[in-house]
């Protein structure tokens, strides 16, 4: 596992050069964003070690088993003091519920972790505002580090190949978009996180990118312009 530097206060632990996680420095030490596929665990434990912190907080950006792969170890291991949190829709859909008739897209391992705090719009998490930004997800949300304009945008956008909403079908990472749950949606809310003007995007695929505005605003255009034309409306 990777260690980048971001900004002096998030840190992207690349695995395989495809999918990431965030460490996010507090003055208690970090709060890990997503997890990674499973069984990597102690090598999120040991980058935080290695940057001179432990974990004290989880937050996940959704449910995929890509971003919540080694919650169950973490939580074996760094034990119930360390705060885990997810998405209200997602942390439902993991825990049984039902939020929505259609067939969900993704995977959805069985977690014994049970999530202590189910985000909304509003929230906090550390210096972290929360942002609601279903599409890819139902109840996926995104992280806003207004201490550095570094917005952690999870699988509402990619960067493999350039940077791409996730509901496009981009050649070089095409898994997201087989992913996704409400293709218009996630427009709508790659839009919202837009709005934001973040200085820095970093995503769960793929690698940071500084000035994003028109990198994000050609995303979203060339997304829509690939939306049925029955959807189009629905992304606006």
């Amino acid at each position: 596992m990777k260690s980048i530097a971001v900004t002096d206060t998030v840190t992207r632990l690349s695995l395989y050069g495809l999918v990431n996680a965030y460490l996010v420095r507090e003055d208690d030490g970090f709060t890990l964003i997503d997890t990674t596929l499973a069984r990597h665990g102690r090598e999120l434990i040991d980058a935080a070690r290695a940057l001179g912190a432990p974990i004290r907080r989880i937050a996940l950006t959704h449910g995929h088993g890509d971003h919540v792969g080694s919650l169950d170890e973490l939580r074996d291991v760094l034990g119930a003091e360390v705060t885990v949190s997810m998405g209200t829709g997602d942390a439902r859909i993991h825990a049984g519920e039902t939020v929505t008739d259609r067939k969900l897209t993704g995977s959805w391992p069985k977690l014994r972790t049970i999530p202590d705090v189910r985000l909304q719009a509003g929230d906090s998490v550390g210096s972290l505002e929360v942002h609601e930004s279903p599409g890819h997800s139902p109840g996926h949300v995104a992280f806003y580090d207004p201490r550095g304009g570094v917005l952690i945008a999870g699988d509402v956008f990619t960067t493999i190949g350039g940077v791409a909403v996730s509901s496009f079908r981009h050649w070089r990472f095409p898994f997201a978009a087989m992913a996704t749950f409400d293709p218009a949606q996630d427009v709508r809310s790659a839009r919202t996180l837009r709005a934001l003007e973040p200085t820095v995007l970093v995503v769960g695929h793929g690698r940071e990118v500084r000035s994003p505005a028109a990198a994000i605003d050609a995303a979203i255009t060339e997304a829509e312009r690939r939306l049925p034309h029955t959807e189009q409306a629905a992304a606006r």
